[in-house]
This record gives structure tokens, C-alpha cells and sequence, in this order.
């Protein structure tokens, strides 16, 4: 059985510091032109996926809870706690969230993001250690600690997504 690194629970919360400031410090600056070309293989442009980052920080909490739940049940610890799933599947779901934030500013977005960013970095920090090692499944389908799941989708999966905004050839690294 091979063992694979499991993010401690400082190291998660250094990542998610970083990685929001990474993507303010990339996408702020971006002039309006470059949040409406599209980007994304789904058609989406910037500003949608912008409202995508926006929109999915605040179920980062959310899953946590998940975790915390099944432990407070004695579910297995073995098998992984399966986040709630989306009416009308994950991508339906995403659509329309990005949907409602359509004529929402930039601004706005890179608001909404960081407010929901602060809720889950609390919700990191009151954390203990034992539930950030619990197998967890996210409404995206990844599965691991809930470290790690974290750390894919809300710092791999942001900063991929802010790298999408910006795009091939544009300045400032996004990793």
C-alpha cells in the first residue's frame, strides 16, 4: 500500500491564504476585455469562471460539516463521507450559480470570493487534525482526506481556474 502526503492542517491554511493571493493579485489588475473572452472548454469566459471561483468557496465549509457529521455518527472511517449532491448534477449546478452572478461586477466577484474564503479558512482553523484525516468525497468527485480534498478543490482547483482567466501568454504565475 502505497502512502500518499497528507496536508497538515498549517499547511493547509497556508495554502489557502497564498492561493487567494495569488488570484487577487493576478485577476484584479485584468483589464475588462481579457473577463470576456471565452476560455474554458464549456464556453465560459473569464467573468463566468470568475463567478464560478465566487460561487463554489462557500461549499468548502459545507464540507467540512459533511466530515464532521459522519465522525459524530461513527460512519466508517474507512469509506468516505460523500458530500450533499447537486440538484441536476455538479455542472448543472455550477451553471446556475454562475447564472445568478451574471451581472455582477468583477469587483463584486473578487468581494464575494474573498468573504467566502474567510469562512472557510475559520472553518479550517476550528478544525482539530483527526477530522482533516477523514476520507471525504466532494459534489465533484474527489476522494481522499479531507485535507487533501480541500487542498484540490479549493486551492488546485481556484488557482487552475484563475490561470484560465488569465490565459496563454498573459503575465503573472498563477500555480
Amino acid at each position: 500500500m502505497t502512502q500518499h502526503y497528507v496536508y497538515t492542517k498549517q499547511e493547509l491554511l497556508e495554502a489557502l491564504r497564498s492561493s487567494e493571493e495569488q488570484l487577487r493579485t493576478v485577476l484584479a489588475p485584468l483589464p475588462q476585455r481579457d473577463y470576456e473572452t471565452g476560455r474554458y472548454e464549456n464556453g465560459w469566459n473569464g467573468h463566468q469562471i470568475l463567478a464560478h471561483i465566487a460561487s463554489i468557496e462557500w461549499t468548502y465549509p459545507r464540507l467540512i460539516e459533511t466530515a464532521r457529521q459522519a465522525a459524530a455518527s461513527h460512519a466508517p472511517q474507512e469509506s468516505p463521507a460523500p458530500a450533499p449532491s447537486a440538484q441536476g448534477g455538479i455542472d448543472a449546478y455550477n451553471q446556475r450559480q454562475v447564472d445568478k452572478r451574471a451581472h455582477e461586477a468583477v469587483a463584486g466577484l473578487l468581494a464575494e470570493f474573498h468573504t467566502n474564503r474567510a469562512a472557510t479558512i475559520q472553518a479550517v482553523e476550528a478544525t482539530d487534525e483527526a477530522l482533516l484525516l477523514r476520507p471525504i468525497r466532494s459534489a465533484g468527485g474527489v476522494t481522499g482526506p479531507l485535507s487533501n480534498v480541500l487542498h484540490a478543490v479549493a486551492v488546485s482547483h481556484v488557482l487552475g481556474h484563475a490561470a484560465d482567466i488569465v490565459g496563454p501568454g498573459q503575465t503573472g504565475p498563477v500555480t
